[in-house]
Parts: C-alpha cells; structure tokens; sequence
C-alpha cells in the first residue's frame, strides 16, 4: 500500500506544527529571560500563584521581624549606655569612698582638707556627668523621675523592658547634699554614701541582666531572619547559570523554528509545479 499525501492550498499542516512550535520555544524563552531579568524563578503570581502566595506571606513575616530588629537594637543600645554610665559611677564610688575617710579624719590639717576636697568635689562632679548623659535616643533611664521601656521582643508584639534605674539619681542627690566640711560631717556622708554605693551595684546587676536579655534575643531574631530570607530564595530564586544556558538554547532552537516555519510556508507553492505553465 502506498501512503498517499495530502497536500492543500488552504490548510497547510506543516506550517502549523512549525508554528505551534515556534510559539512554546518564545514562550519558554520569555520565561528564562524574565528569569534572567527579575533573578527571580517566580517573580509574580503569574509565574507560580501557589508559591508566590506563600514567599509574600514570608516576606510579610521579614516585615514585621525588621520592626523587632529596630526595637530591640534600640533595648540593647539603651542597655550598653546605661551599663556604662553605672561601671563608670562604681568605678568612682570606690575612690569617693576613700576620699571621704580621708576627710573624716580628725587629724588632718586644713590644707590637706582643703586638697581632698577639691578632689571628693571632681568625683562627684563626674558622677553626675555620668548620670546626665546617660541617655540613648533621647531616653536616659538613670535620671530622676524617669520611666522603664519596654521593647518588641518577637513578631507577636512580645516584650522585654529597660527597667528605671531612677534609684542611683535619687541617691546620689541625697549623698550630694552631705557636707564634708569637718570630720564629723564627713563621718556623716560615709553612711550616705553606703546607701548610695548600695543602689549602685544593684542598678548594675539589675541592668546587665536585663540588656543580656535583650542582646540574646536580637541574636535570636537575627537567626530567625537569616533562615526566613534563606526559606524565601529557596522559593522563589531563579538558577542565573541554568536560564543564561537556557536562553542562549532557546535562542538557537528559535532560529531553526523560524527557518522550519519559513520552509513550511513554500510548501503550497511547490503545487503550481502540478500544472503547465499557460502561454
């Protein structure tokens, strides 16, 4: 039996197929060079509804974790100030405290007095300057009258807190207010002073262990962030090295389809051959 062939000036089924196939490889090469243009795999819902849908929802969690991550660097900021200004003021507590034994020794003569105070006057100068600048963006928890703050802890709105520490202002004032005129008086300060010395180191403890928190929970957070971003390019990143070789086949294959397309399209014409040229 011979196959026969059909062949038809109005449906030419060789152009069609090469048409057909023209038409997936600029489809298929759209593709690889929006990937190549975007870096994204799935760059829109058109891409892929399904996992577009789910990298926004990631992307809508790195959002709010950027808003925790601002927060708590301003706790930990606040923190590291605070235990600062407190180390500086310990510090200092030590060499005042010995500076006022010395002033209330009953045996000194007026000129030494007269040179240990002015030194017990620079160090409580200087403590008060490391109580006034205290302050982390705008907030100094170590002044009198001020409040704790609290900071976002996690994405759901969670807090931690930089408790006041308005207890060291207070009891510096009333060390402040002691005279160390004489020996006796100085004898006086010495109890004020413990008192003081006393709220400084709690103040120390108290805000090292809250500013430790914070700064093991901005690490934490950073960790979840880290493996968020790395979740959402596992999703929705395009392989650059895979789509450049693809688009640089794509465009050889397009080629061939254009010239298969064009050899299709002389087919009807050959049918004229059928008949003798008319004179």
């Amino acid at each position: 039996m011979v196959a026969s062939l059909q062949n038809s000036v109005n449906t030419n089924t060789s152009s069609l197929a090469a048409l057909a196939s023209l038409r997936t490889i600029n489809n298929n090469l759209s593709v690889a060079q929006k990937q190549l243009q975007t870096g994204y795999r799935v760059a829109d819902a058109y891409d892929d509804a399904s996992t577009f849908s789910v990298a926004q929802g990631l992307r809508g969690e790195l959002q709010a974790y950027a808003a925790v991550q601002a927060s708590l660097a301003n706790g930990v900021g606040l923190g590291s100030v605070t235990q600062g200004a407190l180390t500086g003021i310990s510090d200092l507590v030590g060499n005042l405290e010995a500076k006022v034994t010395q002033l209330a020794d009953g045996g000194i003569s007026a000129g030494q007095r007269a040179i240990y105070t002015v030194d017990y006057n620079a160090l409580t100068s200087q403590i008060s300057n490391f109580i006034a600048q205290a302050n982390y963006n705008g907030t100094n928890v170590l002044s009198a009258g001020s409040a704790s703050k609290t900071f976002l802890a996690d994405a759901s709105a969670s807090t931690l807190t930089i408790s006041s520490q308005s207890s060291v202002s207070a009891a510096f004032s009333t060390f402040a207010t002691s005279s160390v005129a004489s020996a006796s008086e100085a004898t006086l300060a010495l109890t004020s002073l413990e008192t003081f010395a006393t709220s400084v180191a709690s103040s120390l403890g108290a805000n090292a262990s809250e500013s430790r928190t914070l700064t093991l929970q901005s690490n934490f957070t950073n960790s979840i962030t880290d493996a968020i971003t790395i979740g959402v390019g596992a999703l929705v990143d395009a392989d650059i090295g895979k789509a450049s070789a693809a688009v640089q086949a794509l465009q050889v294959r397009q080629q061939l389809a254009i010239q298969s397309l064009a050899i299709a399209n002389q087919q009807p014409s050959r049918l004229l051959g059928l008949f003798p040229t008319i004179h």
